[in-house]
């Protein structure tokens, strides 16, 4: 323990003094550029040194007992001194050794195992490590044995100011209203410091502006970015630069500071309302403009943008509202004016219309600067056009009876040329709309005659076409429908409405109806029809028949008496005069057939003809229908038996894929001769039915008959083939029913690539007798054979 006690106190109490006055905010602050010492055992306490080695001892509210201080950022000649440590074992004679262990030892601090001086022997930067924990020990130096428990402290890295505001967001974009209040809220910035937020004011910041004033402030400890001037408007500048200031150590000198930028946009309100460029416009138009069509543009700007900017168009006043009118582009904001009622150059030459564009959206907040409208003055000229003739009316209806005279005039049609120059009109009727020419039109005066007879009972209605052409430009044409009604007359006799035939039973009673009638008239009456019906006059004392008028318009047919017999009389024919009620009234005589047929008891007829008498009695329809099948039946067999009975007859004909010509057609390799007899059977080609001799050809109808001929007693399968052919050669010349081709035919073909070709006659372009074989005969021994057949062939025909 120190022996100066006065002392000692003196130098306690010194050091804590000035860490009040210096360090409000820290709880310790140990004084820089002094070693602290940290006695062990419960009986030392921490020890501080100062520059002349004076030894102090912590009182009970000083310094806390397990914890160093050493200054970031320090550098000099020699490591720095953090702390001693020492403990009351220690008699000074060298026997105690120090261990130092934990964060860093032996890397950043290094202590003196004999003094226990602890140093720093790097750079420390409390940014990367605020604090170390380390262990240390006392053990007997010779024997390592520990003297102590080990003892855990802290060095603590004190901060300086070495780190500058940072803002790490930035740069910021703001907006803010154009015209708004003085301390209307913009944004807010916001800057770090990597320094010790408690420790001293090393990271304790204020915000100021560099760039920006006077139109923008900043709260200093908020970072609050305010308007700082009023009615800031946007047509005069939209955007403003600000550079922002953060200052550490609370502003004062010598702290350090940051700045970032920040972009404050004015954004757009209703404040400015449309004005038009010029307060008159001027546009022309032709007489002829389609409706619709614009005819001119006005532009009210506005210095507002967006949705502000957008302004509606309407006609105010004028002598036009109701001929033109005016529509808004969407992308553009003009004011198009169009047509929307013809124009007439020779009624009207000019209009004068008021416009007014106005905004669609307005704010309230400045509805008292005045309106948000403007006003334009618009004159529109029409000009003349050639304009094409002009009809009196839109459409023609005219009437006429259908017994018109040929050349008759129907009616008139009138146009004339709306220009000034008034040209001449020239008519005609569009052909295509009167294929069949039932009209014509006077070209001068458009008066529409008849050229054809009309019949309303063919077609009540006629629709032409009638062209009005401009005699100077022919270019200018007009046209109008003319439908023409054809009127009915009374030119068409009434008649049955179809083929009547009556039937009568024998057994019928007297006045019993027979068969109602009626009648058709083609003419159309304005009344309707009215017909009537009567007997011809040398009928009218008809003793079996009788006529009466229904209301219904129609006519029924009685019988007098019951005495009607098909024996006596099968057939009546009654003459019916039918007249209708026009002028001249008009009249037709129908003839009715009245059949008398049996009937059954309740009235339905049986049979109609006289022959029905002669039948077997008792047989009935369903009788007749039965014995009708059967014979249909039998028919049916006959037609099956004849058929099968055809092709049993037909002759026997090898099927394609059994043909020796398609075997031959196949045989591609040299035969041998005649005494090949390996390469096809012989047999084949002997027909079974020239065993009897005559041969006869089914694939045609011989017109002359012959005799048959005495056939050749059958073959034996070995017989010669030479003889075989001619002999069937000999008969087919000689048979004048066969057709042009004979029967050497069949085996003519030898297959592909043969030197020999075709040995048929049928494509051959000369005639027999024109043909020379003895070149077979030079073409070897094996067709030496072919050409003495052939050469007997020829002198056959010679004798």
């Amino acid at each position: 323990m120190p022996e100066r006690p006065t002392e000692m106190l003196t130098d306690t109490w010194t050091p804590l003094i000035i860490l009040w006055i210096t360090v409000l905010p820290s709880i310790y602050m140990a004084p820089m550029n002094q070693s602290q010492v940290l006695p062990s055992g419960s009986s030392t306490g921490l020890k501080r040194l100062n520059e002349e080695q004076r030894v102090l001892h912590r009182s009970k509210r000083g310094w806390v007992w397990n914890q160093m201080f050493v200054l970031e950022e320090f550098s000099g000649p020699e490591p720095i001194l953090v702390g001693r440590l020492h403990t009351d074992l220690d008699p000074g004679s060298s026997k105690i050794k120090y261990i130092l262990s934990g964060d860093g030892a032996g890397t950043i601090f290094v202590i003196n195992d004999k003094t226990g001086d602890i140093h720093a022997m790097k750079r420390l930067d409390r940014e990367e490590k605020a604090e170390y924990t380390l262990t240390a020990q006392a053990v007997d130096r010779d024997t390592n044995q520990p003297l102590e428990p080990p003892s855990e402290f802290i060095i603590k890295v004190q901060d300086i100011n070495d780190n500058a505001p940072e803002f790490v967001e930035g740069p910021y974009h703001a907006t803010v209203p154009e015209m708004s209040v003085v301390g209307t809220f913009v944004t807010k910035v916001t800057a770090t410091d990597a320094d010790d937020p408690v420790y001293g004011n090393s990271a304790k910041l204020v915000y100021s502006i560099l760039e920006g004033q006077p139109y923008f402030s900043i709260e200093p400890h908020t970072a609050i970015i305010k308007t700082a001037l009023p009615n800031m408007d946007r047509e005069a500048k939209e955007e403003y630069f600000v550079v922002i200031q953060a200052k550490d150590m609370g502003g004062h000198m010598g702290g350090l500071s940051g700045t970032t930028t920040v972009t404050i946009t004015l954004s757009d309100v209703n404040d400015n309302p449309p004005k038009f460029a010029q307060s008159l416009y001027h546009f022309s138009v032709m007489e002829d403009v389609a409706l619709g069509e614009p005819i001119g543009r006005v532009k009210a700007n506005d210095l507002d943008i967006g949705e502000n900017a957008k302004s509606s168009y309407d006609i105010i006043e004028g002598d036009g509202m109701d001929v033109f009118e005016i529509t808004t582009d969407a992308q553009t904001q003009d004011g198009i004016i169009r047509v929307r009622k013809p124009l007439d150059f020779e009624t009207k030459k000019s209009y004068t219309l008021k416009v007014e564009a106005a905004n669609i959206h307005l704010d309230p907040r400045f509805l008292s600067g005045g309106p948000f409208k403007d006003t334009a003055t618009v004159k529109i000229v029409v000009e003349d056009a050639d304009e094409p003739p002009v009809f009196s009316s839109p459409t023609y209806l005219l009437e006429v009876h259908e017994n018109a005279a040929l050349n008759s005039v129907l009616g008139q049609v009138t146009a004339h040329d709306p220009d000034v120059s008034s040209s001449p009109i020239r008519f005609s009727i569009d052909r295509h709309t009167d294929l069949e020419r039932q009209f014509n039109i006077n070209a001068e005066d458009g008066k529409i005659t008849l050229a054809t007879p009309l019949d309303r009972e063919t077609s009540t209605w006629h629709n032409i076409t009638i062209v009005a052409t401009e005699t100077r430009n022919h270019s200018q044409v007009s046209r109008v429908p003319v439908a023409i009604k054809v009127l009915d007359v009374n030119d068409n006799a009434p008649e049955f409405a179809s083929e009547h035939e009556a039937f009568l039973c024998e057994n019928g009673k007297p006045g019993q109806v027979i068969q109602i009638v009626s009648a058709v008239d083609k003419d159309d009456p304005k009344n309707g029809h009215y017909f009537l019906y009567s007997l011809l006059p040398e009928m009218v004392n008809n003793p079996n028949f009788t006529i009466k008028k229904n209301e219904d318009n129609t006519l029924s047919i009685l019988a007098k008496h019951s005495a009607f017999s098909r024996q006596k009389q099968e057939v009546y024919l009654l003459p019916i005069v039918i007249s209708d009620s026009g002028t001249p009234p008009m009249s037709s005589t129908g003839t009715l057939t009245i059949r008398v047929c049996g009937c059954s008891s309740d009235g339905t007829v049986q049979s109609c003809n006289a022959e029905a008498y002669v039948l077997p009695i008792g047989l009935s329809m369903g009788a007749l229908i039965a014995i009708l099948a059967c014979i249909i039946l039998l028919l049916v067999i006959v037609v099956l038996f004849v058929t099968l009975r055809r092709h049993k007859n037909e002759p026997l004909i090898i099927k394609d894929d059994e043909d020796v010509r398609e075997n031959i057609i196949r045989y591609d390799d040299e035969g041998g001769g005649e005494e090949d007899t390996e390469a096809f059977d012989i047999a084949t080609l002997q027909n079974p039915d020239g065993i009897n001799g005559f041969l006869p050809r089914k694939d045609i109808k011989p017109d002359l008959q012959f005799m048959p001929r005495q056939g050749l007693a059958p073959v034996p399968n070995g017989v010669d083939v030479d003889e075989f052919i001619n002999v069937r050669l000999h008969e087919a010349d000689n048979d004048p029913t066969a057709p042009p081709y004979d029967s050497i035919q069949i085996y003519g073909y030898e297959g592909k690539g043969s030197a020999a070709g075709s040995l048929s006659s049928l494509e051959s372009s000369t005639s027999d007798s024109d043909q020379n074989f003895d070149y077979l005969s030079e073409w070897g021994p094996r067709f030496k054979r072919l050409g003495e057949l052939y050469s007997v062939g020829e002198s056959d025909k010679e004798t």
